[in-house]
């Protein structure tokens, strides 16, 4: 199946992607005057629909930056993960889907002149980060919230995008694997944010907020909106 942009509104499109052997769906949002182009991974059992990364997408927005929401696994392999877990957790099959959405965006006219960073959830940040060491001269910033950078494993050495880490302050075990892979990431900026009070999943008063401002701040200082004579 060919690529194709579907007008579901004047704002909103719904995309598909015709990546390898699969079509995947999307929701594509470019604001009049676009600074950038956000690519969201989503985490383990996530999807496009997450009202949380829908959240932070409006905010980024509205600091005037289009964003693309993509569900990296197929509605049938959605519904074998559930049982298996295992897709979820396939870092390499993630990175590639991701890398395929990010190739989409470079050739499509509505996005070809924006620069590109990427905002990965749980699982889907260790896929951002592997996807980011393969395109260094196209992806230009990098956030993750409550993400596995870990799971990006030897690729960190080879992330040359400005990395923010946004960690809940409740969400233990998941501080130590961002430290650790703070130490171990390449980029030439990096920082780990830790949200007080924050759970995994930023459900409490005001947390993901904190999370959307920190998002659109990074996104919004990294992000020209031209790409680089080094990206062509």
């Amino acid at each position: 199946m060919e690529n194709q942009i579907l007008r579901r509104n004047m704002q909103e499109h719904l995309i598909q992607l015709a990546i390898g052997s699969v079509t995947l769906e999307g929701n594509l949002v470019i604001p009049p005057v676009a600074s950038g182009v956000v690519l969201f991974a989503h985490g383990s059992g996530s999807g496009r629909h997450s009202p949380r990364n829908r959240f932070v997408a409006q905010a980024l927005r509205q600091a005037g930056l289009a964003t693309l929401l993509i569900d990296l696994l197929t509605a049938e392999e959605e519904a074998m993960d559930i049982y298996s877990a295992h897709l979820r957790f396939d870092i390499g099959l993630l990175a590639q889907r991701l890398i395929g959405a990010t190739d989409w965006l470079v050739h499509n006219p509505e996005t070809s002149g924006l620069e590109i960073g990427y905002f990965g959830a749980s699982t889907g940040a260790g896929a951002a980060l592997v996807a980011a060491a393969e395109r260094p001269k196209l992806i230009r910033a990098v956030v993750s919230r409550g993400g596995r950078p870990d799971l990006a494993g030897p690729a960190l050495a080879d992330v040359r995008a400005p990395t923010l880490l946004i960690v809940g302050g409740r969400d233990l075990p998941v501080i130590g694997l961002n430290q650790k892979a703070l130490d171990l990431l390449g980029s030439a900026e990096k920082q780990l944010v830790i949200v007080p009070g924050a759970t995994h999943l930023f459900e409490e008063a005001g947390t993901l907020e904190t999370v959307a401002k920190l998002a659109a701040d990074w996104f919004t200082r990294h992000l020209s909106g031209t790409v680089s004579s080094q990206a062509t």
